[in-house]
């Protein structure tokens, strides 16, 4: 007698949240934060970024996520795509990251400021050539898929 065929159990559904990263510049610098009681990369500088939410489109969620961490208003024109960014975190999970870039006007978009001090030690200008140690890998693949005009880049992969 042979068995039914049994179904094999079903598998978790793939999840790659997608993340939007802001690359503000001010000539050869860039705005990062310093992240601090996250869980997630404290203690290493990181743009200013965030999760996209449930039906947010990604330019209204740069957008949002400018103004939330470093109080930076963006026109809807203003955020340029740059590059996707899939990354391996180093717990084994994928992401995928939409980069954005825009040339800081203190005119048109305000100082930054630190708009999230219980997630962010400070904020400072870096030069693009000279970023910090701590900076968080998936912080620079972002910057370096931009910077090579690489228009989908593979970080944590290898």
């Amino acid at each position: 007698m042979t068995r039914p065929h049994q179904p094999e159990p079903a598998a978790a559904a793939p999840q790659h949240p997608v993340d939007v990263f802001l690359l503000l510049t001010d000539g050869d610098q860039v705005l990062l934060g310093l992240r601090q009681d996250t869980g997630y990369a404290d203690g290493e500088w990181n743009a200013p970024s965030g999760k996209l939410e449930i039906g947010e489109t990604a330019l209204a969620g740069i957008r949002r996520e400018a103004a939330e961490e470093v109080g930076v208003h963006l026109d809807a024109d203003e955020p340029h795509f740059a590059a996707t960014v899939h990354h391996r975190n180093r717990n084994g999970q994928g992401r995928i990251g939409l980069v954005f870039t825009a040339d800081f006007d203190a005119g048109r978009h305000g100082e930054p400021v630190n708009a999230e001090p219980h997630k962010c030690a400070q904020i400072g200008w870096f030069p693009l050539d000279e970023l910090p140690a701590e900076t968080d890998r998936y912080t620079t693949a972002c910057i370096t898929a931009w910077r090579t005009c690489t228009p989908l880049y593979l970080s944590g992969w290898a």
